[in-house]
């Protein structure tokens, strides 16, 4: 069992062509399943008026659909988020009489170079996806030892006759139900009752599947998006950061000390105050140090995004190295 979990851009409700509709706040999700193959459409619902659902859609995702009915600033930010969160295949869809040869200056030497032009096709688009989940391996548990993993969350709940229960994709290892997992950046733990993927029971859940994990030992109110459910111990947490930024081409000014701005990395997305920003003479490459209003959860050398919310065409300013 394959699962692909793909970013719908810019056309609100597209999903319910592709999907069958879950769960729904500032992100919708919608999920298509066929045999044991399956793909996790996400739309960022409250999008553009809130820059965070976008950064969420795209973080938790491998591809990319962009429908392109109009060229204007808030397709160039999908774009820019897209570069930004290193999504590297996808499918674009030109609308509204738009010419591809209008979008392929704008992605040219970028991550999205090599995303495909397809007509609005759903039944396409789904049947491509499904093929591509199919050619996923199922995890293999390695024996003798025990396998780790880690789990963002994006949604928190309780079920009746069930308890807690939290949604989210597995972004790396493998998670084993019973598995006892920290809860971060809290100090306390969880134990797996059970594991589900899109309905179905399963004893191990590995990177890249849209998972729902009953947990024992933790109320739903110490869980809120961001939070990470891992027992991998390089998993780092820190409210003070040191990153060595790259400033996206598009972006006008320097960062400076004293700007308010957020980072994003998995579901979380963090209020950050520049304390020190030096440059060795390229103001697009800085060196910053951040202090965030609540510990950051990362493994050593990931890449966050840098948004500053008070951008006038832009809010996305670039990626960080955490270090």
């Amino acid at each position: 069992m394959g699962n692909v979990t793909v970013a719908v851009l810019g056309a609100s409700g597209y999903g319910n062509s592709l999907g069958k509709k879950g769960t729904s706040t500032d992100i919708t999700l919608y999920n298509l399943k066929k045999g044991e193959d399956t793909v996790t459409f996400i739309e960022p619902t409250r999008y553009p008026e809130r820059l965070a659902p976008l950064f969420y859609a795209v973080s938790l995702a491998k591809k990319a659909i962009v429908i392109v009915d109009e060229i204007n600033a808030t397709f160039g930010e999908c774009l820019v988020m897209l570069q930004c969160a290193d999504i590297k295949s996808g499918y674009i869809i030109p609308r509204n009489y738009i010419p591809k040869e209008k979008i392929e200056p704008l992605i040219k030497g970028t991550s999205l170079e090599k995303f495909e032009f397809v007509k609005d096709d759903p039944a396409f688009l789904r049947e491509q996806l499904l093929a591509e989940a199919s050619q996923q391996k199922p995890a293999e548990v390695p024996v003798g030892q025990q396998p780790i993993g880690t789990v963002p969350v994006d949604h928190a709940f309780n079920v009746k006759g069930v308890g807690t229960v939290i949604l989210g994709i597995a972004v790396n290892g493998i998670v084993q139900k019973h598995a006892t997992l920290k809860v971060l950046p809290a100090s306390k733990t969880a134990q797996v009752r059970s594991i589900q993927k899109h309905d179905d029971e399963f004893d191990v859940a590995s990177e890249g599947d849209r998972v729902g994990l009953a947990l024992k030992n933790i109320e739903v109110e110490d869980l809120d998006r961001g939070t990470v459910l891992t027992n991998d111990p390089s998993i780092k947490t820190s409210s003070t950061l040191k990153t060595h930024a790259s400033l996206v081409k598009y972006w006008q000014a320097p960062i400076k000390p004293g700007m308010v701005m957020h980072i994003g990395h998995w579901t979380q997305f963090i209020t950050a105050k520049v304390d020190a920003a030096a440059d060795a003479g390229d103001w697009r490459k800085p060196a910053l140090t951040l202090t965030l209003d609540k510990p950051l959860v990362y493994r050593p050398n990931d890449k966050a995004v840098l948004m500053y919310l008070e951008g006038a065409k832009l809010r996305v300013a670039g990626t960080g190295e955490l270090l």
